[in-house]
Protein backbone atom coordinates (compact mmCIF):
# COMPACT_ATOMS: atom_id res chain seq x y z
CA UNK A 1 0.00 0.00 0.00
CA UNK A 2 1.49 3.66 -0.75
CA UNK A 3 0.30 6.62 0.22
CA UNK A 4 -2.85 7.31 -2.63
CA UNK A 5 -4.35 3.58 -1.70
CA UNK A 6 -4.46 4.92 2.02
CA UNK A 7 -6.44 8.09 1.16
CA UNK A 8 -8.95 5.58 -0.96
CA UNK A 9 -8.67 3.40 2.53
CA UNK A 10 -9.41 6.83 4.26
CA UNK A 11 -12.31 7.22 2.46
CA UNK A 12 -13.84 4.15 2.07
CA UNK A 13 -13.57 3.65 5.78
CA UNK A 14 -15.27 7.12 6.50
CA UNK A 15 -18.15 6.18 3.84
CA UNK A 16 -17.23 8.06 1.24
CA UNK A 17 -19.69 6.83 -1.46
CA UNK A 18 -18.64 10.15 -4.13
CA UNK A 19 -16.07 12.55 -4.69
CA UNK A 20 -16.00 15.50 -7.45
CA UNK A 21 -13.05 17.05 -9.38
CA UNK A 22 -10.61 17.37 -11.81
CA UNK A 23 -7.93 15.75 -12.47
CA UNK A 24 -3.92 16.52 -12.38
CA UNK A 25 -0.70 14.71 -12.62
CA UNK A 26 0.04 15.98 -8.91
CA UNK A 27 -2.86 13.97 -7.86
CA UNK A 28 -3.34 11.60 -10.34
CA UNK A 29 -2.23 8.60 -7.96
CA UNK A 30 -5.13 9.06 -5.62
CA UNK A 31 -7.39 8.78 -8.80
CA UNK A 32 -6.06 5.89 -9.82
CA UNK A 33 -6.12 4.00 -6.38
CA UNK A 34 -10.05 5.04 -6.45
CA UNK A 35 -9.84 2.91 -9.25
CA UNK A 36 -9.93 -0.24 -6.64
CA UNK A 37 -12.55 1.09 -4.77
CA UNK A 38 -16.55 1.36 -5.15
CA UNK A 39 -16.06 5.28 -4.76
CA UNK A 40 -17.94 7.37 -7.26
CA UNK A 41 -15.52 10.10 -9.08
CA UNK A 42 -17.16 13.19 -10.76
CA UNK A 43 -15.31 14.89 -13.35
CA UNK A 44 -16.09 18.58 -13.11
CA UNK A 45 -15.66 21.32 -15.75
CA UNK A 46 -14.35 23.82 -13.00
CA UNK A 47 -12.95 23.34 -9.91
CA UNK A 48 -14.40 25.65 -8.02
CA UNK A 49 -17.88 23.89 -9.04
CA UNK A 50 -16.04 20.24 -7.19
CA UNK A 51 -16.46 22.37 -3.90
CA UNK A 52 -20.09 23.36 -4.85
CA UNK A 53 -21.13 19.78 -5.86
CA UNK A 54 -19.47 18.40 -3.18
CA UNK A 55 -21.21 21.70 -0.55
CA UNK A 56 -24.84 20.39 -2.57
CA UNK A 57 -24.36 16.96 -1.60
CA UNK A 58 -23.51 17.46 2.08
CA UNK A 59 -26.30 20.04 2.52
CA UNK A 60 -28.93 17.11 1.42
CA UNK A 61 -27.16 14.18 2.94
CA UNK A 62 -26.25 15.40 6.38
CA UNK A 63 -22.48 13.86 5.75
CA UNK A 64 -19.32 15.91 4.75
CA UNK A 65 -19.05 16.39 0.98
CA UNK A 66 -15.46 15.45 -0.51
CA UNK A 67 -13.86 17.07 -3.62
CA UNK A 68 -10.07 16.39 -5.00
CA UNK A 69 -8.32 18.68 -7.39
CA UNK A 70 -4.89 18.85 -8.73
CA UNK A 71 -2.06 21.45 -7.40
CA UNK A 72 -1.05 24.97 -8.40
CA UNK A 73 -3.88 26.36 -10.35
CA UNK A 74 -6.27 23.62 -9.47
CA UNK A 75 -5.89 23.92 -6.06
CA UNK A 76 -5.93 28.08 -6.17
CA UNK A 77 -9.21 27.35 -8.42
CA UNK A 78 -10.77 25.69 -5.56
CA UNK A 79 -10.31 28.51 -3.12
CA UNK A 80 -13.98 29.99 -4.09
CA UNK A 81 -15.53 27.18 -3.53
CA UNK A 82 -13.98 26.18 -0.24
CA UNK A 83 -14.46 30.09 0.92
CA UNK A 84 -18.43 29.74 0.33
CA UNK A 85 -18.30 26.49 1.70
CA UNK A 86 -16.63 27.89 4.79
CA UNK A 87 -18.82 31.17 5.15
CA UNK A 88 -21.97 29.09 5.09
CA UNK A 89 -20.30 26.13 7.52
CA UNK A 90 -20.42 23.39 5.22
CA UNK A 91 -18.48 20.41 5.61
CA UNK A 92 -16.07 19.86 2.61
CA UNK A 93 -13.24 17.93 2.91
CA UNK A 94 -11.14 18.75 0.49
CA UNK A 95 -7.75 17.48 -1.25
CA UNK A 96 -5.90 18.78 -3.55
CA UNK A 97 -2.51 17.08 -5.23
CA UNK A 98 0.92 19.51 -4.40
CA UNK A 99 4.40 19.32 -6.12
CA UNK A 100 7.49 16.93 -5.15
CA UNK A 101 8.35 17.52 -0.96
CA UNK A 102 11.68 18.45 -1.80
CA UNK A 103 10.33 20.96 -4.57
CA UNK A 104 8.16 22.91 -2.49
CA UNK A 105 9.25 26.86 -2.08
CA UNK A 106 10.74 26.60 -5.46
CA UNK A 107 8.22 28.25 -7.56
CA UNK A 108 8.40 24.99 -9.57
CA UNK A 109 5.48 24.30 -12.28
CA UNK A 110 2.08 24.38 -10.84
CA UNK A 111 3.23 24.67 -7.19
CA UNK A 112 1.23 27.22 -4.98
CA UNK A 113 0.96 27.25 -1.34
CA UNK A 114 -2.80 26.11 -1.34
CA UNK A 115 -2.57 25.82 3.29
CA UNK A 116 -1.23 29.59 3.29
CA UNK A 117 -3.85 30.65 0.31
CA UNK A 118 -6.93 29.23 1.51
CA UNK A 119 -6.27 29.43 5.55
CA UNK A 120 -8.83 32.33 6.32
CA UNK A 121 -11.18 29.96 4.77
CA UNK A 122 -10.99 26.77 6.39
CA UNK A 123 -11.19 25.24 9.58
CA UNK A 124 -8.18 23.38 9.22
CA UNK A 125 -5.47 22.35 6.89
CA UNK A 126 -2.32 19.86 6.99
CA UNK A 127 0.03 19.53 4.38
CA UNK A 128 1.11 15.88 4.30
CA UNK A 129 4.87 15.13 4.89
CA UNK A 130 4.91 11.50 5.62
CA UNK A 131 2.45 9.15 4.13
CA UNK A 132 2.14 6.89 7.78
CA UNK A 133 0.40 9.94 9.04
CA UNK A 134 -2.32 9.87 6.20
CA UNK A 135 -5.03 7.38 8.57
CA UNK A 136 -4.42 9.51 11.26
CA UNK A 137 -4.80 13.36 9.28
CA UNK A 138 -8.10 11.86 7.59
CA UNK A 139 -9.58 10.58 10.36
CA UNK A 140 -9.04 14.26 12.49
CA UNK A 141 -10.11 16.16 8.86
CA UNK A 142 -13.81 14.28 8.56
CA UNK A 143 -14.86 14.69 12.18
CA UNK A 144 -13.06 18.32 12.43
CA UNK A 145 -15.11 18.81 9.53
CA UNK A 146 -18.43 17.13 11.00
CA UNK A 147 -18.41 18.29 14.28
CA UNK A 148 -18.96 21.78 16.13
CA UNK A 149 -19.35 24.46 13.75
CA UNK A 150 -19.22 22.50 10.60
CA UNK A 151 -16.67 23.68 7.57
CA UNK A 152 -14.12 22.17 5.37
CA UNK A 153 -11.21 21.01 5.83
CA UNK A 154 -7.89 20.76 3.91
CA UNK A 155 -5.37 18.64 2.80
CA UNK A 156 -2.67 19.02 0.88
CA UNK A 157 -0.65 15.87 -0.46
CA UNK A 158 2.63 16.03 -2.00
CA UNK A 159 2.93 13.62 -5.05
CA UNK A 160 6.01 12.02 -3.57
CA UNK A 161 3.67 11.39 -0.40
CA UNK A 162 1.12 9.81 -2.21
CA UNK A 163 3.72 7.09 -4.04
CA UNK A 164 5.44 6.42 -0.48
CA UNK A 165 4.93 3.25 0.45
CA UNK A 166 3.19 2.60 4.01
CA UNK A 167 4.46 -0.70 5.38
CA UNK A 168 1.10 -0.42 7.89
CA UNK A 169 -2.01 1.26 7.86
CA UNK A 170 -3.08 2.08 11.15
CA UNK A 171 -6.50 3.49 11.14
CA UNK A 172 -7.21 5.27 15.03
CA UNK A 173 -10.59 4.03 16.35
CA UNK A 174 -11.40 7.54 18.06
CA UNK A 175 -9.93 10.99 17.22
CA UNK A 176 -8.82 12.78 20.65
CA UNK A 177 -7.67 16.33 19.76
CA UNK A 178 -6.34 18.03 22.78
CA UNK A 179 -7.16 21.53 21.58
CA UNK A 180 -10.51 20.46 19.29
CA UNK A 181 -13.92 19.77 22.05
CA UNK A 182 -16.93 21.59 20.62
CA UNK A 183 -19.67 22.06 23.35
CA UNK A 184 -22.65 19.60 22.35
CA UNK A 185 -25.10 19.70 25.55
CA UNK A 186 -26.06 22.97 26.17
CA UNK A 187 -26.11 23.97 30.10
CA UNK A 188 -28.89 23.39 31.87
CA UNK A 189 -28.47 26.48 34.04
CA UNK A 190 -28.67 28.12 31.00
CA UNK A 191 -31.92 26.38 30.05
CA UNK A 192 -33.14 26.98 33.05
CA UNK A 193 -32.62 30.77 32.38
CA UNK A 194 -34.67 30.51 29.03
CA UNK A 195 -37.33 28.74 30.46
CA UNK A 196 -37.61 31.57 33.18
CA UNK A 197 -37.75 34.71 30.27
CA UNK A 198 -40.04 32.63 28.30
CA UNK A 199 -42.15 32.34 31.64
CA UNK A 200 -42.20 36.08 31.88
CA UNK A 201 -42.03 37.81 28.43
CA UNK A 202 -45.07 39.03 25.91
CA UNK A 203 -44.25 38.85 22.95
CA UNK A 204 -41.42 36.09 22.23
CA UNK A 205 -39.69 35.04 18.41
CA UNK A 206 -37.87 32.30 17.52
CA UNK A 207 -35.14 33.65 14.73
CA UNK A 208 -33.33 30.81 12.79
CA UNK A 209 -30.20 30.54 10.93
CA UNK A 210 -28.86 27.87 8.65
CA UNK A 211 -27.22 26.09 11.82
CA UNK A 212 -30.73 24.92 12.63
CA UNK A 213 -30.39 22.69 8.86
CA UNK A 214 -26.45 21.69 9.57
CA UNK A 215 -27.31 19.80 12.67
CA UNK A 216 -31.19 18.84 11.45
CA UNK A 217 -32.66 20.57 14.10
CA UNK A 218 -35.76 22.00 12.08
CA UNK A 219 -38.46 19.55 13.37
CA UNK A 220 -37.48 19.91 17.13
CA UNK A 221 -38.00 23.83 16.81
CA UNK A 222 -40.94 23.55 14.83
CA UNK A 223 -42.19 21.39 17.31
CA UNK A 224 -40.75 23.63 20.08
CA UNK A 225 -42.42 26.77 18.26
CA UNK A 226 -46.22 25.04 17.65
CA UNK A 227 -46.17 23.69 21.22
CA UNK A 228 -45.85 27.01 23.05
CA UNK A 229 -47.12 28.94 19.53
CA UNK A 230 -44.10 31.34 19.49
CA UNK A 231 -43.86 33.02 16.41
CA UNK A 232 -40.84 32.16 13.88
CA UNK A 233 -38.71 34.40 11.54
CA UNK A 234 -35.59 33.06 9.65
CA UNK A 235 -32.87 34.28 8.13
CA UNK A 236 -31.98 33.57 4.56
CA UNK A 237 -30.35 30.38 5.03
CA UNK A 238 -33.01 29.44 7.80
CA UNK A 239 -35.64 29.30 5.04
CA UNK A 240 -37.21 26.21 5.20
CA UNK A 241 -36.89 25.97 9.09
CA UNK A 242 -41.11 26.19 8.90
CA UNK A 243 -43.52 25.95 6.19
CA UNK A 244 -43.76 28.78 4.19
CA UNK A 245 -47.71 29.11 5.07
CA UNK A 246 -47.62 27.66 8.65
CA UNK A 247 -49.63 30.07 11.10
CA UNK A 248 -46.35 30.92 13.30
CA UNK A 249 -43.95 31.49 10.56
CA UNK A 250 -43.75 35.00 9.76
CA UNK A 251 -41.38 35.02 6.67
CA UNK A 252 -37.61 36.00 6.09
CA UNK A 253 -36.45 39.04 8.43
CA UNK A 254 -33.60 41.50 7.07
CA UNK A 255 -32.80 43.93 4.65
CA UNK A 256 -34.94 42.10 1.41
CA UNK A 257 -37.27 40.41 4.05
CA UNK A 258 -41.05 41.31 4.45
CA UNK A 259 -42.79 43.34 7.04
CA UNK A 260 -44.14 41.05 9.49
CA UNK A 261 -40.71 39.29 10.04
CA UNK A 262 -38.92 42.78 10.87
CA UNK A 263 -41.78 43.91 12.96
CA UNK A 264 -41.74 40.68 15.09
CA UNK A 265 -37.97 41.04 15.84
CA UNK A 266 -38.62 45.45 16.46
CA UNK A 267 -41.27 44.60 18.64
CA UNK A 268 -40.37 41.35 20.41
CA UNK A 269 -39.07 41.66 24.07
CA UNK A 270 -37.41 38.18 23.68
CA UNK A 271 -35.64 36.87 20.88
CA UNK A 272 -34.26 33.54 20.58
CA UNK A 273 -31.72 33.07 17.91
CA UNK A 274 -30.81 29.26 16.86
CA UNK A 275 -27.86 28.98 14.50
CA UNK A 276 -27.64 32.48 13.18
CA UNK A 277 -24.69 34.83 13.57
CA UNK A 278 -26.85 38.74 12.62
CA UNK A 279 -24.65 39.63 10.14
CA UNK A 280 -25.45 42.63 7.77
CA UNK A 281 -28.40 41.35 5.72
CA UNK A 282 -30.08 39.77 8.10
CA UNK A 283 -30.26 42.64 10.68
CA UNK A 284 -28.90 45.93 9.23
CA UNK A 285 -28.03 47.29 12.47
CA UNK A 286 -27.99 44.32 15.63
CA UNK A 287 -27.74 46.79 18.72
CA UNK A 288 -30.47 48.91 17.32
CA UNK A 289 -32.85 46.57 16.93
CA UNK A 290 -32.18 44.44 19.80
CA UNK A 291 -31.93 47.08 22.38
CA UNK A 292 -34.54 47.29 25.24
CA UNK A 293 -35.20 43.36 24.75
CA UNK A 294 -33.65 39.96 25.79
CA UNK A 295 -31.43 37.79 23.22
CA UNK A 296 -30.82 34.24 23.55
CA UNK A 297 -28.29 32.92 21.51
CA UNK A 298 -27.94 29.42 20.35
CA UNK A 299 -25.18 28.74 18.84
CA UNK A 300 -22.61 25.48 18.38
CA UNK A 301 -19.89 28.19 17.98
CA UNK A 302 -19.07 30.83 20.95
CA UNK A 303 -16.93 33.02 18.84
CA UNK A 304 -20.02 34.13 16.81
CA UNK A 305 -21.98 34.19 20.54
CA UNK A 306 -22.13 38.48 21.13
CA UNK A 307 -19.59 39.00 18.32
CA UNK A 308 -22.36 41.51 16.48
CA UNK A 309 -25.16 42.11 18.86
CA UNK A 310 -24.92 42.09 22.82
CA UNK A 311 -26.29 38.53 24.08
CA UNK A 312 -28.08 38.43 27.53
CA UNK A 313 -28.50 34.67 27.82
CA UNK A 314 -25.59 32.65 25.98
CA UNK A 315 -26.47 29.03 25.19
CA UNK A 316 -23.53 27.12 23.29
CA UNK A 317 -23.86 23.75 21.85
CA UNK A 318 -25.71 21.43 19.20
CA UNK A 319 -29.18 23.43 18.89
CA UNK A 320 -30.31 19.77 18.48
CA UNK A 321 -29.11 18.81 21.33
CA UNK A 322 -30.83 21.58 22.84
CA UNK A 323 -34.05 21.66 21.71
CA UNK A 324 -34.63 18.14 23.08
CA UNK A 325 -33.89 19.28 26.52
CA UNK A 326 -36.18 22.30 25.77
CA UNK A 327 -39.00 19.92 24.86
CA UNK A 328 -38.45 18.44 27.88
CA UNK A 329 -38.75 21.44 29.76
CA UNK A 330 -42.89 22.64 30.94
CA UNK A 331 -43.02 26.28 30.39
CA UNK A 332 -45.89 28.42 31.92
CA UNK A 333 -46.28 30.87 29.40
CA UNK A 334 -48.49 34.16 29.45
CA UNK A 335 -51.61 34.45 26.80
CA UNK A 336 -49.16 35.48 23.80
CA UNK A 337 -52.34 34.88 21.01
CA UNK A 338 -53.00 38.60 20.77
CA UNK A 339 -49.14 39.23 19.73
CA UNK A 340 -48.69 36.31 17.26
CA UNK A 341 -52.46 37.11 15.78
CA UNK A 342 -50.83 40.73 15.27
CA UNK A 343 -47.78 39.51 13.53
CA UNK A 344 -50.17 36.98 11.20
CA UNK A 345 -52.78 40.11 9.99
CA UNK A 346 -49.09 41.85 9.17
CA UNK A 347 -47.93 38.95 7.37
CA UNK A 348 -51.47 38.26 5.54
CA UNK A 349 -51.63 41.73 4.35
CA UNK A 350 -51.02 41.89 0.41
CA UNK A 351 -48.06 44.43 -0.44
CA UNK A 352 -48.23 46.75 -3.29
CA UNK A 353 -45.91 45.43 -6.02
CA UNK A 354 -45.49 46.50 -9.94
CA UNK A 355 -46.47 44.02 -11.86
CA UNK A 356 -44.78 44.51 -15.41
CA UNK A 357 -46.51 44.91 -18.12
CA UNK A 358 -44.48 42.84 -20.56
CA UNK A 359 -42.59 39.88 -19.49
CA UNK A 360 -42.31 37.33 -16.79
CA UNK A 361 -43.73 38.78 -13.26
CA UNK A 362 -40.89 36.65 -10.92
CA UNK A 363 -42.65 37.04 -8.01
CA UNK A 364 -45.45 35.28 -9.77
CA UNK A 365 -43.61 32.97 -11.37
CA UNK A 366 -41.21 31.94 -8.03
CA UNK A 367 -44.74 31.12 -6.33
CA UNK A 368 -46.35 29.36 -9.60
CA UNK A 369 -42.75 26.85 -9.80
CA UNK A 370 -42.36 26.26 -5.92
CA UNK A 371 -46.55 25.12 -5.21
CA UNK A 372 -46.19 22.83 -8.41
CA UNK A 373 -42.74 21.21 -7.10
CA UNK A 374 -42.88 18.13 -5.04
CA UNK A 375 -43.39 18.64 -1.37
CA UNK A 376 -39.88 17.13 0.11
CA UNK A 377 -38.56 18.81 -3.33
CA UNK A 378 -34.70 20.85 -3.48
CA UNK A 379 -34.67 24.59 -4.75
CA UNK A 380 -31.62 26.02 -5.34
CA UNK A 381 -30.92 29.75 -5.70
CA UNK A 382 -28.05 31.30 -7.55
CA UNK A 383 -26.68 34.82 -6.53
CA UNK A 384 -28.46 38.13 -7.21
CA UNK A 385 -31.93 39.61 -8.48
CA UNK A 386 -33.11 36.03 -8.70
CA UNK A 387 -31.80 34.93 -5.00
CA UNK A 388 -34.19 37.73 -3.76
CA UNK A 389 -36.98 36.80 -6.03
CA UNK A 390 -36.50 33.55 -4.94
CA UNK A 391 -36.66 34.10 -0.84
CA UNK A 392 -39.26 36.54 -0.94
CA UNK A 393 -42.03 34.39 -3.08
CA UNK A 394 -41.04 30.54 -2.92
CA UNK A 395 -43.19 28.32 -1.04
CA UNK A 396 -41.72 26.12 0.93
CA UNK A 397 -43.32 22.89 2.67
CA UNK A 398 -41.24 19.78 3.46
CA UNK A 399 -38.52 20.57 1.32
CA UNK A 400 -35.03 22.73 1.50
CA UNK A 401 -34.02 26.14 0.09
CA UNK A 402 -30.07 25.87 -1.03
CA UNK A 403 -28.33 28.89 -1.63
CA UNK A 404 -24.94 31.05 -0.98
CA UNK A 405 -25.86 33.18 1.95
CA UNK A 406 -22.23 34.45 3.75
CA UNK A 407 -20.21 34.36 0.50
CA UNK A 408 -23.00 35.55 -1.97
CA UNK A 409 -20.96 33.29 -4.95
CA UNK A 410 -22.73 33.18 -8.55
CA UNK A 411 -22.79 30.50 -10.24
CA UNK A 412 -23.26 27.92 -6.97
CA UNK A 413 -26.70 26.86 -8.07
CA UNK A 414 -25.92 24.39 -10.74
CA UNK A 415 -23.15 22.58 -9.46
CA UNK A 416 -25.28 22.86 -6.03
CA UNK A 417 -27.89 21.47 -7.76
CA UNK A 418 -26.04 17.82 -9.26
CA UNK A 419 -24.65 17.59 -5.88
CA UNK A 420 -28.09 17.54 -4.24
CA UNK A 421 -29.74 15.51 -6.50
CA UNK A 422 -26.89 13.22 -6.28
CA UNK A 423 -26.91 12.94 -2.50
CA UNK A 424 -31.06 12.00 -3.35
CA UNK A 425 -31.86 10.47 -6.70
CA UNK A 426 -35.25 10.29 -5.43
CA UNK A 427 -36.22 13.94 -4.42
CA UNK A 428 -36.75 16.57 -7.00
CA UNK A 429 -34.19 19.01 -7.83
CA UNK A 430 -34.79 22.72 -9.24
CA UNK A 431 -31.76 25.34 -9.85
CA UNK A 432 -32.92 28.71 -10.43
CA UNK A 433 -29.91 31.10 -11.48
CA UNK A 434 -30.00 34.57 -13.30
CA UNK A 435 -28.01 34.95 -16.92
CA UNK A 436 -25.14 35.97 -15.19
CA UNK A 437 -24.99 33.44 -12.64
CA UNK A 438 -25.54 30.82 -14.86
CA UNK A 439 -22.99 31.59 -17.61
CA UNK A 440 -20.57 30.94 -14.59
CA UNK A 441 -21.58 27.59 -14.42
CA UNK A 442 -23.13 26.48 -17.71
CA UNK A 443 -20.25 24.23 -18.34
CA UNK A 444 -21.40 21.72 -15.44
CA UNK A 445 -24.65 20.77 -18.36
CA UNK A 446 -21.96 18.45 -19.19
CA UNK A 447 -21.12 16.95 -15.80
CA UNK A 448 -24.84 16.87 -15.60
CA UNK A 449 -25.72 14.85 -18.63
CA UNK A 450 -22.34 12.81 -18.00
CA UNK A 451 -23.71 11.45 -14.72
CA UNK A 452 -27.36 10.97 -16.03
CA UNK A 453 -29.28 13.54 -13.93
CA UNK A 454 -32.87 14.84 -14.04
CA UNK A 455 -32.40 18.58 -13.44
CA UNK A 456 -35.07 21.17 -13.91
CA UNK A 457 -32.77 24.47 -15.17
CA UNK A 458 -34.35 27.77 -14.45
CA UNK A 459 -32.54 30.98 -16.12
CA UNK A 460 -34.28 33.85 -15.90
CA UNK A 461 -33.18 36.21 -18.57
CA UNK A 462 -32.94 40.01 -18.38
CA UNK A 463 -29.51 40.06 -20.72
CA UNK A 464 -27.88 42.62 -17.49
CA UNK A 465 -26.22 41.72 -14.08
CA UNK A 466 -29.35 42.65 -12.94
CA UNK A 467 -28.55 43.33 -8.88
CA UNK A 468 -25.54 45.55 -10.38
CA UNK A 469 -27.62 46.94 -12.65
CA UNK A 470 -30.40 48.07 -9.51
CA UNK A 471 -27.68 49.37 -7.69
CA UNK A 472 -26.49 51.45 -10.75
CA UNK A 473 -30.08 52.91 -11.26
CA UNK A 474 -30.92 53.66 -7.68
CA UNK A 475 -27.28 55.01 -6.71
CA UNK A 476 -25.53 56.26 -9.53
CA UNK A 477 -28.42 57.81 -11.54
CA UNK A 478 -28.93 55.21 -14.44
CA UNK A 479 -24.85 55.67 -15.33
CA UNK A 480 -25.12 51.76 -16.28
CA UNK A 481 -21.70 50.12 -16.68
CA UNK A 482 -20.24 46.31 -16.90
CA UNK A 483 -23.55 45.08 -16.61
CA UNK A 484 -25.04 44.21 -20.54
CA UNK A 485 -25.22 40.79 -21.00
CA UNK A 486 -26.50 40.72 -24.68
CA UNK A 487 -23.58 39.11 -25.89
CA UNK A 488 -25.94 35.78 -25.38
CA UNK A 489 -26.17 32.85 -25.56
CA UNK A 490 -28.86 31.33 -27.42
CA UNK A 491 -30.43 29.35 -24.54
CA UNK A 492 -32.55 27.23 -27.59
CA UNK A 493 -29.30 26.47 -28.95
CA UNK A 494 -27.31 26.04 -25.80
CA UNK A 495 -29.80 23.12 -24.81
CA UNK A 496 -29.82 21.27 -27.84
CA UNK A 497 -26.36 21.46 -27.80
CA UNK A 498 -26.33 19.47 -24.24
CA UNK A 499 -29.10 17.29 -25.61
CA UNK A 500 -31.49 18.49 -23.40
CA UNK A 501 -35.53 19.99 -23.41
CA UNK A 502 -35.76 23.59 -23.79
CA UNK A 503 -38.91 25.60 -22.80
CA UNK A 504 -39.49 29.41 -22.39
CA UNK A 505 -41.88 31.76 -20.85
CA UNK A 506 -42.24 35.43 -21.96
CA UNK A 507 -45.10 36.53 -19.94
CA UNK A 508 -47.72 35.96 -17.53
CA UNK A 509 -49.95 33.73 -19.73
CA UNK A 510 -50.87 30.36 -19.12
CA UNK A 511 -47.88 30.65 -16.56
CA UNK A 512 -48.96 27.34 -14.78
CA UNK A 513 -49.53 24.97 -17.39
CA UNK A 514 -45.50 25.72 -18.57
CA UNK A 515 -44.37 25.16 -14.93
CA UNK A 516 -46.38 22.14 -14.91
CA UNK A 517 -44.73 21.23 -18.66
CA UNK A 518 -41.34 21.89 -17.28
CA UNK A 519 -41.51 20.08 -14.07
CA UNK A 520 -43.34 16.46 -15.78
CA UNK A 521 -41.61 14.05 -17.77
CA UNK A 522 -37.91 12.94 -17.62
CA UNK A 523 -34.72 13.98 -18.55
CA UNK A 524 -33.33 17.65 -17.98
CA UNK A 525 -35.11 20.72 -18.75
CA UNK A 526 -33.85 24.26 -19.27
CA UNK A 527 -36.39 27.03 -19.11
CA UNK A 528 -35.71 30.16 -20.33
CA UNK A 529 -37.58 33.15 -18.14
CA UNK A 530 -37.53 36.75 -19.86
CA UNK A 531 -37.89 39.28 -16.92
CA UNK A 532 -37.57 43.10 -17.24
CA UNK A 533 -34.18 44.67 -16.93
CA UNK A 534 -35.89 47.64 -15.15
CA UNK A 535 -37.80 44.63 -12.73
CA UNK A 536 -35.83 45.64 -9.08
CA UNK A 537 -36.18 43.25 -5.78
CA UNK A 538 -37.82 45.98 -4.23
CA UNK A 539 -40.82 45.63 -6.25
CA UNK A 540 -40.56 41.93 -6.71
CA UNK A 541 -41.71 40.14 -3.69
CA UNK A 542 -44.98 39.65 -1.96
CA UNK A 543 -47.30 38.14 0.59
CA UNK A 544 -47.06 33.92 0.15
Amino acid sequence: MNGADAVAKCLELEGVKTVYGYPGVAICPVYDSLMETGIHTVLVRSEANAAHAASGMARISGEAGVCICTSGPGATNLITGIATAYADSIPLVCITGQVKLDLIGGDVFQEADITGAAESFVKYSYLVRKASDIPRIFREAFHIATTGRRGPVLIDIPVDVQNTEIRKFEWPEEVNLRTYKPTFRGNPMQIRKVVHALETCERPILYTGGGVHLCKAAPLVREFAEKYRIPVVSTMMGIGTMPSRHELYMGMAGNNGNLAANKAIHDSDVVILVGARLADRAVNDPQKMLAHKTLIHIDVDPAEIGKNAACDLPIVGDARAIFEDMLKEEITMKDITPWSMALREIRQKKSRRVVPERFTDPAVFVKTLSLAMDENAVYVADVGQNQIWSCANVVMREGRFLTSGGMGTMGYALPAAIGAKMADRSRQVVSVSGDGGFQMAMMELATMNQEDLDLRIVVFNNAALGMVREFQMFSLNRRYTMVDLNGGPDYEKLADAYGIRYMRIDDNEGIEKKVQEFLSGTGSVLLEVTVDPDGVVRKAGGSK
